[in-house]
């Protein structure tokens, strides 16, 4: 018969392995400083967006993290230096987003409606980490419903206005 302390120290030993690991990928003070973000418009179909502009490794790394909900009519532009399958999470974030991955042409790639957010280090292992299926150049990042109330398809077209 196994005793209460024969079930507990397994049980600890994996939740304090699982929490050293996720304390090791949280990203370093430094990437986690204060960035600056540029701000630039773009235009998706009809559609205008007031955005900031992560086009820096720095820039990506801190992404929307802690910051509050945005209005619709704002969102984060990825920018990255050549077209790849550019994964994004959802760590230290404080509310929903949709997602949509553009080709250098500026037509959808990928889209992901109402992903959760993960706003603690304690989610890191169940938070998930998305992939868009083909190669992208831009990422937008917008608040939740964004997608469904400006009717955006898998027709839709990102026009860079300013970036």
């Amino acid at each position: 018969m196994t005793t209460r302390n024969q079930a507990l120290i397994p049980i600890t030993i994996a939740a304090v392995i699982i929490g050293i690991a996720g304390l090791m990928s949280l990203p370093g003070d430094s990437k986690l400083e204060s960035v600056e973000f540029p701000r630039g418009t773009i235009m998706i179909d009809e559609t205008p967006v007031e955005v900031q502009i992560a086009d820096s490794e720095p820039r990506r790394v801190r992404g929307l993290m802690f910051q509050d909900q945005l209005p619709y009519d704002q969102g984060m532009i990825f920018v990255f230096d050549e077209p790849g399958l550019y994964s994004l999470w959802m760590l230290n974030m404080q509310f929903p987003l949709d997602m949509m991955w553009f080709d250098e042409d500026g037509k959808i790639v990928h889209i992901e409606k109402d992903v959760p957010p993960c706003k603690s280090a304690l989610e890191i292992t169940t938070c998930q980490s998305i992939v868009p299926d083909n190669k992208a150049l831009y990422v937008l990042e917008v608040t939740s419903g964004f997608i469904d109330l400006h009717h955006i398809t898998a027709d839709s077209v990102l026009t860079i206005i300013s970036i």
